[in-house]
């Protein structure tokens, strides 16, 4: 697994922010490589992304969201990844949005990517076009406010 960390200061509050994440089925507006995600439940979503000429299908599984704090997922299928998403109040009118990525390269071009540097250079991208859709008029477009409790942890024996 190669671990991504990323952060960006966008001029919103923070629930601005964090409703937006929460809006999946809006990421190809500012995600690149991202064809369409579908909201399937409150807990999964349905993914396809084409990146490198190389077209994915996957779901992945909200593990952990807290409204307004963070947003935790895992690949079901495709792609092994995780993530977790986190939203800190700078200012009244100010928000950093941290992410962490978590994703296991599969086939020789997402191995060159990652070794080349060009996976952590589109997460800033997406992460700056991130900053653009919700600093735009009329950019904000909706927003999710449950709660889901990350699974208890169960240690072996």
């Amino acid at each position: 697994m190669t671990t991504y960390e990323k952060s960006i200061d966008v001029a919103v509050p923070v629930r601005t922010a964090y409703d937006q994440w929460t809006q999946f089925e809006s990421f190809p507006s500012f995600m690149e490589g991202v064809n369409w995600v579908r909201q399937l439940d409150d807990r999964r979503t349905q993914w396809m992304t084409s990146i490198g000429g190389v077209e994915r299908e996957f779901e992945a599984e909200i593990t952990e969201q807290h409204p307004d704090e963070r947003v935790a997922w895992r690949s079901t299928s495709g792609p092994q990844h995780s993530g977790v998403v986190t939203f800190h109040r700078i200012d009244d009118q100010t928000t950093r949005v941290h992410l962490q990525l978590e994703l296991e390269p599969e086939g020789v071009t997402e191995h060159i990517g990652a070794a080349t540097g060009v996976v952590g250079h589109r997460i800033a991208g997406d992460l700056g076009r991130f900053k653009e859709f919700i600093e735009s008029p009329g950019g904000a477009t909706g927003g999710w406010r449950g709660d889901i409790e990350a699974p208890p942890q169960h240690i072996a024996d």
